[in-house]
């Protein structure tokens, strides 16, 4: 009795688990923190309810 690959099965599951690991890296990635100056954010707004 010969031995077959079921190929399609093989490419489906490397799929799903290809699938799995790029949503994991979606969830965990981070934003990049960048330097935010509350102070001026303040100002500005002060300037907009001012004009």
């Amino acid at each position: 009795m010969g031995v077959t690959k079921l190929l399609r099965k093989g490419r489906k599951n490397r799929a799903i688990a290809n699938n799995a690991v790029k949503a994991i890296k979606q969830l965990t990635l981070k934003p990049t923190i960048k330097n935010v100056d509350v102070e001026a954010i303040k100002a500005s707004f002060a300037e907009k309810k001012a004009a």
